[in-house]
């Protein structure tokens, strides 16, 4: 008897296919590669390559070891020290944006919508007071969930099973009352994910997200029982790897003329914010929008008295459309669809003294106008 595939892994397949063959394309005759990236020149590529060195060489100041930086689909430059370019190592919280676009692929299944209750996949919720808490509200940081610094960055990390422990906690404040940049609550989309696919959460990344996209230095991490993927950090990658990533999210979650997210998931993710709460944030990405902005820290103190936000944008003297993926220690993807830039940099670093400034200055200072 013939085996009846069902269609959307019928579509599966056809999308990595096509996708594979789009990263094989030749590129033109005389023009280099590197690392599956044709590459061009800052010159060429309409930067002040003096400054652009400079703004390189201010990373690296930063413990930084890769800083990368794309126009037009072109790797103008990439710079790597101490570690190879194709070395994969941590990324920190930009694995949340990575945990976005997976969210965003099973929407497009199908499988969720950002407005489910997440208590439609993490039925413990049921009939307590998370029970109206949606996917959206995880994905904004305004679930209300419990937050604290030592359950977010002591416990959660030290959990034999992170997901597990997320569950767990409490509800502490009404669903979109207030903004916490909430690690523990973000994990839960582990078992949404899980759930909604029916595919562990880092094997659905690797099919429908790194394969499609050439990224072949990257993967999800699990917890210390090997029970869930973390998807509020963890990922590891390559400066490249992650300017592949971004790329999908300039070019409106196509690739290779394929689509990987709906055009309307790329646009609420990135192109404005998610909430009044904090201007800078949309689902698990930060944007360069102008409110009221906070950090990624808890709006309320350990007292329980609110923080009063400041007024701004995340890097004044940016587009107001710029978006980033962030992590601790100053990993970044930003990309500026006005220039058509992306520009990526990772390092251990030893504090938080790079960030969305400095990497923008790669398109505020550095690039020509």
């Amino acid at each position: 008897m013939p085996t009846t595939l069902h269609p959307r892994w019928v579509r599966v397949a056809i999308v990595a296919l096509a996708c594979a063959l789009a990263f094989l394309t030749p590129a033109p005759a005389g023009a280099a590669t590197v690392d599956g990236w044709h590459t061009t020149t800052p010159a060429k590529a309409g930067f002040h390559p003096q400054r652009l060195a400079k703004v390189a060489r201010q990373a690296r100041s930063y413990d930084s070891t890769c800083f990368a930086v794309v126009r037009d689909g072109r790797l103008v430059r990439d710079w790597n020290w101490g570690t190879d370019r194709t070395t994969h190592r941590q990324t920190f919280s930009v694995t949340k944006s990575i945990t976005s676009a997976l969210v965003g692929i099973a929407v497009r299944d199908g499988d969720l919508d950002l407005d489910d209750p997440v208590a439609d996949y993490v039925h413990a919720w049921r009939g307590t007071a998370s029970a109206d808490v949606t996917v959206r509200d995880l994905m904004s940081n305004v679930s209300g969930r419990f937050w604290s610094v030592d359950s977010d960055y002591a416990q959660l990390t030290q959990a034999r099973n992170r997901t597990a422990y997320a569950i767990g906690l409490d509800q502490e404040f009404p669903r979109g009352t207030v903004w916490s940049y909430n690690n523990a609550a973000i994990q839960v989309l582990d078992k949404v994910l899980r759930t909604a696919t029916g595919t562990r959460t880092d094997r659905f990344a690797a099919t429908r997200l790194f394969e499609p996209l050439g990224m072949t230095h990257t993967f999800m991490t699990r917890d210390v029982a090997d029970r869930s993927t973390n998807v509020y950090f963890g990922v590891e990658s390559t400066c490249l790897d992650l300017a592949r990533f971004a790329r999908l999210y300039l070019q409106q979650g196509s690739v290779g003329g394929h689509r990987i997210l709906a055009r309307s998931y790329v646009h609420a993710s990135v192109g404005e914010s998610s909430s009044t709460l904090n201007a800078a944030y949309g689902l698990l990405w930060w944007v360069n929008r102008y409110g009221a902005l906070r950090g990624p820290i808890d709006d309320v103190d350990e007292d329980g008295q609110p923080v009063t936000p400041v007024t701004g944008r995340l890097v004044p003297g940016a587009a107001g459309n710029l978006f980033s993926a962030i992590g601790l220690r100053g990993q970044i993807a930003m990309v500026d669809p006005g220039s058509r830039t992306i520009v990526v940099r990772l390092g251990p670093g030893t504090t938080d003294g790079y960030g969305p400034r400095k990497a923008a200055r790669a398109v505020t200072w550095a690039l020509k106008r």
